[in-house]
């Protein structure tokens, strides 16, 4: 979407909330501080990164559930609206007005970093704090929204931990292959700024998501001899790529990054194509020293294994409570106020303080590998 096409649809929202007397910054006398605290989830339920959405949906309900048993928040409980957005820049502007309009809060959702970054507008100019918990492509840094918070590791933090197990292998050609989004682009230029000298990159190539066959860049990116493929992009067509290399007759290493990171990667691959694969990613639940008793929960609630997010979208909801018991409200500035004085409060990747630019202070990436058909910790590049 164009940015006045976006602007025009927040400054409607905004109006609308304004003169229903519902919004976050529609001054005292409200109701926004009464009744359960609505926090509002962007996930992909549709499309090639479907996978995702339910670990993301059920692991924030988790926490939600365990709060409100203990007794809320400021004697208040929690609530989830959930929102498709496809990963998808259109669907996802539309449903974050949805969840606007639905009245929701505080935004504890958004995983493809380019279906997120269109509705940072919309949820600041309706005054709803965004606590991300997959996202992390620097350019929603960039934004410098007050609003926005990140409790993933960025692509810088991505990039440092690709380049320290890069070194680590002793790889020297390194090539990077991207799919042209936000997320992998950035987290690609972001490697490529750190591959200077030895190792260095050896070439770079761009595909054309949601294609069967990536042949044609196969090929191309196979002519520049190198010892190690680092994809950036997703997992619908890192699976294919992947095969396709291995088809090609390319035995050299090969990585992929976090958006690549779901069981789907190696079933696409095949076993056999993917068996040694690396992968940059932060926690998942079953690298997660003491987290039997959580994954037990989990799986006692769904009947299925937590995947990846699930944890991050967890702790996504309980900062959510926290800032607004901290806050004693649910207004927008005081949340944000509340969020940036945090300082220690435990997460499953570690004591919580956000930078001034309202990121993780320390990444938490690691190397997973595949291993007979799973994806298994390989490296906490501690």
């Amino acid at each position: 979407m164009s940015r006045v096409a976006l602007l025009g649809a927040a400054a409607a929202v905004a109006m609308m909330l304004s003169a229903c007397g519902d919004g976050l910054g529609s001054g005292g006398g409200d109701k926004k501080d009464e009744g359960p605290i609505v926090l509002g989830m962007l996930t992909p339920l549709s499309g090639s990164s479907a996978a995702i959405g339910p670990y993301m949906k059920n692991g924030a309900q988790l926490a939600i559930d365990e709060i409100n048993g203990a007794g809320g928040v400021n004697g208040r409980k929690l609530e989830l609206k959930v929102e498709d957005d496809a990963c998808d820049a259109k669907s996802a502007a539309a449903a974050a007005s949805k969840l606007v309009t639905a009245g929701v809060q505080i935004s504890v959702g958004g995983y493809c970093s380019g279906a997120t970054l269109p509705t940072l507008p919309i949820f600041e100019n309706a005054d709803i704090p965004m606590i991300i918990p997959a996202a992390n492509s620097n350019e929603l840094v960039k934004q410098h929204k007050k609003n926005v918070f990140l409790i993933n590791g960025t692509g810088t933090q991505q990039a440092d931990a690709a380049l320290t197990f890069i070194k680590k292998q002793g790889a020297t050609k390194v090539a990077l292959m991207d799919d042209n989004t936000s997320y992998s682009k950035d987290l690609a230029d972001a490697t490529a700024k750190l591959l200077t000298g030895s190792p260095a990159v050896a070439g770079r190539e761009s595909v054309t998501a949601g294609e069967s066959d990536y042949s044609a860049n196969v090929n191309a990116i196979l002519k520049s001899n190198p010892d190690l493929i680092y994809w950036t992009g997703y997992y619908q067509e890192g699976g294919l790529i992947i095969r396709q290399l291995r088809q090609a007759g390319y035995k050299g290493t090969i990585m992929v990054a976090d958006g690549s990171v779901d069981q789907k990667l190696v079933d696409i691959a095949g076993a056999a194509n993917a068996q040694g694969v690396f992968a940059t990613m932060t926690q998942t639940p079953d690298t997660l020293s003491g987290a039997e008793k959580w994954i037990a929960d989990y799986k006692s609630k769904y009947g299925a294994e937590p995947g990846p997010y699930s944890t991050q979208s967890y702790d996504a909801v309980r900062v959510a409570a926290e800032a607004v018991k901290k806050a004693g409200s649910t207004d927008g500035a005081a949340v944000i106020k509340a969020l940036e004085a945090i300082d220690g409060f435990k997460l499953f990747s570690g004591p919580l303080k956000f930078t001034p630019d309202h990121t993780l202070s320390t990444g938490g990436f690691q190397i997973l590998v595949v291993q007979n058909g799973k994806l298994v910790l390989k490296d906490a590049l501690q």
